[in-house]
């Protein structure tokens, strides 16, 4: 067994407590919350005593706390979500339809973000402190300080409602129109992705630069190989290992920033969902909502650690 493959297998050993206390916390909070699930269930109809009892007692709400929470992740594990108190449709279902959007909107964040600090980080590091360097750590300051939800709403005024180059909000599905769906999407996913590229871009410079000083660059370029052929075969590779790291974090962000964008554009995605569920006291999907987006951000977490192998060797050679 290669030492990649023994990594592998203990990173996705540690998902199973890691989700075990994921599944226990949000289990908890939704318990210890002052909202009641059959009282949710009966909104608007003026349930009797005897009513809210056989539901709670029909639902296992009076069993001892342990078995209630041995009997939540027996049903999760049948992909049971419960039922939405408001629609009386399974939450699996909602979340089921919900989830392609966000999931959209939040890898069009990631690509945006990605491409950005890596062109504005290698070129600031290949620049160091000239202009192009100067201009780009201002812009990538003042990008990191700059809240999401701030530059969404400046778009939607200069791009959408000034100028007409985008709609305001909506979302028209990509196998209806490709054309139509990156218009929808493109300011979200840029308002949602440019603080998450100021800062790695920041990150990038600095690890391009501390490759750059090192003796095989300058004895590569020394060579008669040009700089930019260096960057892109050697000093790119080594220099990712950092931003990975953070790129990991701050996908967590990305999936928790997608609520209010998702709310500001009116994108019927997992964030107006839950926005939508908090506002009319539907318990049920609130919870389905969260364990969703909690799952992913770990499973997104696994894949970036599965790029973080691929791209830093002396973390293979210590699993040997």
């Amino acid at each position: 067994m290669t030492a990649v493959v023994r990594i592998l297998l203990r990173r996705i050993a540690l998902l199973v407590p890691l989700m075990l206390g994921i599944v226990l916390f949000v289990f908890l909070v939704m318990r210890f919350s002052d909202v009641d699930p059959a009282s949710a269930f009966f909104q608007g109809a003026n349930p009797t005593p005897q009513q809210l009892h056989q539901f709670r007692e029909r639902n296992g709400l009076l069993d001892p706390l342990p078995l209630r929470y041995v009997h939540f992740v027996g049903a999760l594990l049948h992909g049971d979500l419960g039922t939405s108190a408001l629609t009386r449709a399974p939450v699996a279902e909602q979340v089921t339809t919900a989830l392609p959007l966000t999931l959209q909107l939040t890898f069009l964040g990631l690509a945006f973000a990605v491409v950005l600090a890596l062109a504005g980080g290698v070129t600031a590091a290949v620049y160091r402190d000239r202009f192009p360097d100067q201009a780009i750590r201002v812009v990538s300051l003042i990008g990191v300080a700059a809240p999401g939800f701030w530059l969404a709403l400046l778009m939607i005024q200069y791009l959408a409602v000034d100028r007409g180059w985008f709609p305001t909000g909506g979302y028209i599905n990509p196998a209806d129109s490709i054309t139509g769906w990156l218009r929808t999407m493109a300011l979200p996913a840029v308002a949602l992705s440019l603080p998450v590229a100021a800062q790695l871009t920041r990150i990038v410079r600095t690890s391009v630069v501390e490759e750059l000083d090192k003796d095989y660059v300058r004895t590569a370029i020394g060579g008669g190989l040009p700089p930019w052929v260096v960057v892109g075969r050697n000093v790119l590779r080594n220099a990712l290992v950092n931003p990975l790291t953070v790129l990991g974090l701050r996908v967590g962000y990305l999936l928790g920033g997608a609520v209010v964008i998702e709310t500001i554009f009116s994108l019927p995605g997992m964030g107006k969902l839950m926005i939508d569920a908090v506002q009319n006291g539907d318990p049920a999907v609130v919870q389905g909502v969260v364990l969703t987006t909690a799952t992913g951000f770990v499973v997104v977490n696994l894949v970036i650690d599965i790029l973080y192998l691929l791209v830093n060797p002396r973390l293979r050679a210590a699993g040997r």
